[in-house]
């Protein structure tokens, strides 16, 4: 088990935050055929996951909204650091049915990989009703915890841990969205 770790409440360089996160779901939720998508982020403090961004289903409403950090598939992807798919969460003793329905949208399906970085679990990046050619290769979700792995650097390198440290502006805020950009256009196959 990975230990967490937690992100200072908004501030100075949300935007840059939230521009950044917002990205890494639009691009998941495209590249994985998928409903929705979604980046929590573990509060440490408070013991719970955030919603930070969100695509697709849940988009208008959800972020902000916070839950247990050791509920539903979520949690389990957060506290074990390890990603997973679930073709038929009907099935799945892990899925929270009543913490889904609390979001106004049931998946059937999903994938998860932990955002890691530094050793530390920062969050989870979730993919709900992904195509179903996604839903049962492994590839798929080497790939999405690829993914995963290079927004929690890119998100490292916006929001530093020490209170003192200042928010990235200018010329090194634009390398972490590059770096962003390029691994977007690498997972399409454009690049």
């Amino acid at each position: 088990m990975l230990p967490p770790a937690s992100f200072p409440v908004p501030g100075p360089g949300e935007a840059a935050r939230h521009e950044l996160l917002q990205s890494v779901v639009d691009v998941a939720r495209a590249i994985f055929g998928a409903a929705a998508s979604s980046v929590c982020l573990l509060d440490e403090e408070a013991d719970e996951l955030v919603f930070q961004a969100v695509s697709g289903e849940g988009e208008a409403f959800l972020v902000g909204r916070r839950f247990p950090a050791g509920r539903g598939i979520a949690g389990w992807v957060a506290t074990s650091g390890e990603p997973m798919i679930v073709d038929d969460l009907s099935r799945n003793t892990s899925f929270d049915r009543s913490l889904a329905e609390s979001t106004e949208y049931v998946p059937d399906a999903l994938m998860a990989a932990p955002l890691i970085s530094d050793a530390r679990v920062l969050g989870v990046l979730e993919v709900l009703d992904p195509s179903p050619q996604a839903r049962s290769d492994v590839r798929e979700l080497d790939l999405l915890a690829m993914f995963a792995r290079q927004a929690a650097a890119a998100l490292r390198v916006l929001a530093p841990q020490r209170a003192d440290a200042r928010v990235l502006e200018g010329e090194r805020r634009e390398d972490a969205l590059q770096l962003l950009g390029s691994l977007e256009r690498l997972l399409r196959g454009t690049g």
